[in-house]
């Protein structure tokens, strides 16, 4: 069976490092605040001003002031910090922020993302994507492996207008972990539960290296 959003959200949390500092995209990276363990000590940044954002709140403890750059209320730990948005975005093109975890429209076997427009429909602009990709160490981006219409996300190149060049260096979907390989192309890491090795195949249009047995995702 392909994860849904919460195993996505969950597979991700494993890959957060103590002592870093993450910024999280909207959509699914957002749930991965809820799913770091206990024990793993991170700052994640949001870029509309906020330093040291925790898990999202019970309806009881809602505070419709405190949101993330998806304007989600979401709470605060101990010793965060509230400031401008410029601020924020200086941090980022600063190159503090250490991971970017964001959603994702189209990936590309170079490692190129396409994330924040799709010709013909409005958007707001494309918020702090481009600056996230241009000056973040490591990205990883949370996505499905296909479209609605059952379209391979996972590309040879990028169709929809580009967000960053070569900048992603692991995605975790519906159905798979993967690097994308500084030569080019998707190396495939874990399968999800009960998902083939040619299923991953099936789905994925860009090159797919694949080498040994494939151990399914462990999500707890």
């Amino acid at each position: 069976m392909a994860l849904d959003k919460i195993g996505i959200a969950k597979r991700i949390a494993q890959e957060v490092q103590d002592g870093t500092y993450i910024n999280l995209g909207i959509g699914i990276p957002t749930l991965v605040a809820n799913f770091i363990p206990d024990e793993i000590n991170v700052v994640l940044q949001s870029e509309n001003g906020l330093l040291g954002i925790g898990p999202f709140p019970e309806e009881e403890a809602v505070d419709a002031d405190l949101i993330n750059a998806g304007k989600q209320t979401v709470t605060t730990r101990a010793g965060s910090s509230l400031f401008s948005s410029a601020e924020s975005f200086e941090m980022i093109r600063g190159g503090h922020v250490d991971l970017t975890i964001l959603g994702a429209m189209e990936v590309s076997e170079n490692g190129d993302i396409a994330n924040w427009k799709i010709p013909g429909k409005m958007v707001k602009g494309m918020g702090g994507a481009m600056d996230l990709v241009a000056s973040a160490e490591n990205i990883i981006v949370a996505m499905q492996h296909c479209s609605r219409s059952g379209d391979s996300k996972l590309l040879k190149a990028c169709t929809l207008p580009i967000t960053g060049i070569r900048c992603v260096k692991k995605i975790v979907t519906d159905m798979a972990v993967l690097n994308v390989l500084p030569e080019g192309g998707f190396k495939l890491i874990e399968r999800a539960p009960g998902v083939s090795v040619e299923e991953i195949k099936a789905a994925t249009a860009g090159k797919l290296v694949i080498e040994g047995e494939i151990p399914e995702m462990t999500i707890a």
